[in-house]
């Protein structure tokens, strides 16, 4: 089947089931993708012989009728999630050789049902960064470390940090990915990519093996092609793992594809004033509003509501993220894995040279806000003030909620820009997480549809005006709200075809 690459995880799911073609074909299929797509920079990683081992162990199980679901379906995984047979980098040099002896439980779910995995995808450095230009670990097939394109423009970036996941599933190279969510680096991909991808509620799926950044918000979730997907794999990813993460939820798994074809008559949909407003680019609103428009003939129906603390979102989040990440990353010292530096004259002197030569800036940066927003004397100044707020925006999203059951509006303000555009504006990169902060921080599930394009009139940095991009719609639900959302989604994928578009050339 030449065009295996097509399929979605539950098309695909359904042809290894029914025999029509074998596991081993399918992943030689996306490995052979993989290869000869290498100049978008997605795979940091591959190993053939251990993807086609697991790919025969799949073939084995389906043909003796005991398989699980997801059976011989490839699937690559942010090089942020630990991994016994390939290297685990985060992005960073500091980490490099780092091989783990122990999968990430994400990870071993998937493959607990039955995924095989193609490869490692890139990130930016310990998931810190809205571009995916934040990388210090080259990409398959180069020699130096380069960032990630995005396959609608290779001129523009993938989003970030889990930009390697949505290029690598927009392009066809991957069926499925997973992703990590600190502050929207899922759904911010995704929806500069065109693809959808979830972020569960915070303590859904378990964070043993996630290399930590900000360990209150990073969050693990699935990136595929359609919301139908998504509810496939996020079923076999969440569930309790307690005894190996403090901050996973005591909670049954669930099987999230049981409610996808529900009716939508009556469901309220709350549209918050501060996600439209003067900064959303003109092509980006008007894309979200023919969605919305959409959901109303579906029988939904738009309710008007205030999320009034949005824009502290981007303050409060920097404060707490940036502290959480200076205690997280403090582990990297050269001492028991990773890099360490080659000549220094003390421990002391090893460690101030391991984490100058290991660290990019961008994690340099936020581990001094981080140390500086903890020490004596702006503690209660900064970040005792960002939890209180952090509690105020939580509170926002519950009046919110009762006058709606999903909260939706852009993911991004504009589409992706030019590689480079922000140069050495790191603000301007985090301005654009405006919209995916608040359900980060209030730790609710959020996802992003594709819901259009833009057709580039409003970018024309670097000359003419820009090749249509797409758009990602973003819903939000309350606490342990993912059915809905994706029951949401997928009626609204059923009636458009946003989803099915590719890339030209892929």
């Amino acid at each position: 089947m030449s065009d295996l690459h097509q399929l979605g995880v539950a098309q695909l799911a359904q042809a290894l089931a029914k025999r029509d073609v074998s596991a081993v074909e399918t992943a030689q299929h996306f490995l052979a993708r993989a290869r000869s797509h290498q100049a978008l920079g997605a795979f940091v990683s591959i190993n053939e012989d251990v993807t086609l081992a697991q790919a025969r162990a799949a073939d084995a199980k389906i043909a003796a009728g005991n398989a699980p679901a997801l059976a011989g379906v490839p699937i690559a995984h942010k090089d942020i999630f630990v991994t016994t047979d390939f290297p685990t980098t985060a992005g960073s040099r500091i980490l490099a050789g780092y091989q783990s002896p122990f999968d990430a439980t994400v990870v071993k779910k998937l493959a607990d049902a039955g995924a095989v995995t193609l490869g490692k995808l890139s990130c930016d450095e310990f998931a810190m960064g809205s571009a995916n230009e934040n990388v210090a670990v080259p990409a398959v097939g180069n020699d130096r470390a380069v960032p990630v394109r995005n396959p609608w423009d290779t001129q523009r970036i993938p989003g970030g940090s889990s930009g390697g996941s949505a290029a690598a599933v927009a392009a066809r190279l991957a069926p499925a990915a997973t992703g990590t969510d600190t502050g929207g680096s899922i759904r911010q991909p995704a929806s500069f990519c065109g693809i959808t991808g979830i972020k569960p509620t915070y303590g859904r799926a378990s964070r043993y093996g996630m290399v930590a950044f900000a360990s209150s918000l990073d969050q693990a979730g699935p990136m595929a092609r359609s919301a139908e997907d998504c509810a496939l794999l996020l079923s076999a990813l969440c569930g309790p793992d307690v005894d190996r993460d403090s901050t996973s939820l005591d909670r049954p798994a669930e099987d999230y594809s049981r409610s996808l074809n529900d009716s939508l008559e009556g469901l309220r949909i709350g549209v918050p004033k501060e996600f439209l407003g003067d900064g959303v680019a003109p092509g980006v609103r008007a894309a979200v509003e023919s969605a919305l428009a959409e959901y109303e003939k579906l029988g939904a129906r738009r309710v008007a509501i205030s999320l009034p603390r949005t824009e502290l979102s981007i303050p409060v989040y920097y404060i707490l993220a940036a502290a959480e990440a200076s205690s997280n990353l403090s582990r990297f010292d050269g001492v028991k894995f990773g890099h360490r530096a080659s000549h220094y004259r003390d421990l002391a002197d090893m460690y101030r040279k391991t984490r100058e030569e290991g660290f990019g800036d961008e994690v340099k940066r936020r581990i001094m806000i981080g140390t500086y927003v903890l020490s004596h004397g702006y503690y209660d100044a900064y970040y005792l003030q960002a939890q209180k707020v952090r509690r105020m925006i939580a509170d926002d999203f519950q009046n919110a909620f009762k006058d709606c059951d999903v909260i939706a509006g852009p993911a991004a303000p504009t589409v992706a820009w030019k590689i480079g555009e922000h140069g050495d504006d790191p603000v301007a990169d985090y301005l654009a997480d405006i919209f995916t902060l608040p359900a980060s921080l209030a730790g609710l599930p959020g996802m992003s549809v594709p819901a259009g394009f833009d057709d580039g009139d409003m970018q024309k940095s670097g000359g003419g005006i820009g090749k249509p991009m797409p758009v990602g719609l973003q819903l939000i639900g309350n606490y342990f709200g993912e059915a809905r959302l994706l029951n949401a989604a997928h009626r609204f994928q059923q009636a458009t075809d946003w989803h099915q578009r590719t890339p030209a050339g892929f």
